[in-house]
C-alpha cells in the first residue's frame, strides 16, 4: 500500500480530514526547504506538496508565480528538487511527498527517467498541472510503473467525462480547484463546492482534495467539513514573504498548526453529530 493511500485510510479510521500543505522548493532559499517540511509535518501537514518552480506557469497566481521566480534566481532545478525530497527522507520515511508542477522540466529529463529519480529520491505522487488526462496515459503507466501516485486537478468547469476521464488513471487523490481562476484568487463558495464533490468522489474513486481560496483556520474547517483534504498554498507563500530566514519556520508553524486545529475542530464536531445520530437510530 502506498503512503499516500495508508495516509488517507488511517485518517479516515480516526474520523479525520487531511491537511495538504504547499509550498514551493527552494522559496525563500533552497537551504531552507528541507526544514520548512520538516515544520510542516511538525504542524501538523499529513501529505506536503512540493512545487517544483517553473518560469512560465499557467495555473498559479502571482504569489506562487514570485516563489518560482524567487526559487529560479536561486538556481532550483527539478534534479535539485528532487535532492531535496531525499534530505528529508533521511528524517522522515512516512509523510508522503507530492510533486507539483508543470511538464516542460519532466520531459526535458524524460518522462522514464524522471520517474525512477522520483521513486529513488522517494516521491510519492506527482501533479502536473498541464498534462489533462487524455493526453497522459504513457505519463500515468510509467509513474505507476515506479510506485508513484498520477495525480490529476478537476474544476468546476470539469464535465462528467473528464471526471471519469481522470477517475480511469487518478490513483492516490484527485485535487479539486475550488474556484475559477488562478490560486490565490477570489473567494471560496463552499457550498457550490459541496455539491460537486460527491459526484468526483463516484466517478474517481479516490479521496478528494480541495484548494485554491483557502487562507485560514475558518475555511479550511469548512472545506473539511465535505472533502476528504484541505490543500492550501498561497497563504503559506505569503507568510514566508514577510518573513526573515531566522523566523521563516516558526511563523510558517504557527500558521499551519491553527489551519490544523480549525479542520480538527470542524471534524470532530461532525463527529460527535454522527455518533448521536448513530445511537438514536438515525441513519
Amino acid at each position: 500500500m502506498s503512503k499516500i493511500q495508508a495516509t488517507f485510510e488511517r485518517l479516515q479510521a480516526q474520523g479525520r480530514k487531511a491537511l495538504i500543505p504547499f509550498i514551493t522548493a527552494g522559496d525563500p532559499d533552497p537551504a531552507l526547504t528541507v526544514s520548512l517540511m520538516h515544520t510542516l509535518v511538525e504542524a501538523g501537514a499529513d501529505i506536503i506538496e512540493l512545487g517544483v518552480p517553473f518560469s512560465d506557469p499557467m495555473a498559479d497566481g502571482p504569489t506562487i508565480q514570485r516563489a518560482s521566480e524567487r526559487a529560479l534566481l536561486k538556481g532550483v532545478s527539478l534534479r535539485k528538487v528532487l535532492g531535496m525530497v531525499a534530505n528529508f527522507r533521511a528524517d522522515d520515511n512516512e509523510t508522503p511527498v507530492v510533486l507539483m508542477g508543470y511538464a516542460n522540466p519532466i520531459e526535458a529529463m524524460g518522462i522514464d527517467t524522471f520517474a525512477a529519480a522520483a521513486y529513488d529520491a522517494g516521491v510519492d505522487g506527482v501533479l502536473v498541472v498541464d498534462y489533462p488526462p487524455e493526453e497522459s496515459v504513457e505519463f500515468a503507466q510509467a509513474m505507476r510503473a515506479n510506485s508513484l501516485a498520477p495525480i490529476f486537478l478537476l474544476a468546476p468547469t470539469s464535465t462528467a467525462d473528464r471526471i471519469s476521464q481522470v477517475g480511469a488513471l487518478a490513483s492516490g487523490y484527485v485535487y479539486y480547484v475550488s474556484l475559477k481562476g488562478v490560486t490565490g484568487s477570489a473567494a471560496l463558495d463552499v457550498d457550490a463546492v459541496a455539491a460537486r464533490i460527491p459526484e468526483i468522489r463516484a466517478r474517481t474513486g479516490v479521496p478528494v482534495g480541495v484548494g485554491f481560496g483557502i487562507r485560514d483556520a475558518a475555511t479550511a474547517g469548512a472545506v473539511a467539513r465535505i472533502a476528504d483534504a484541505v490543500v492550501v498554498g498561497s497563504r503559506i507563500i505569503e507568510e514566508l514573504e514577510q518573513s526573515t530566514p531566522e523566523n521563516a519556520c516558526a511563523r510558517v508553524h504557527a500558521l499551519v498548526a491553527d489551519i490544523r486545529r480549525g479542520i480538527d475542530n470542524a471534524t470532530a464536531g461532525q463527529q460527535q453529530l454522527a455518533s448521536a445520530d448513530a445511537s438514536q437510530g438515525i441513519s
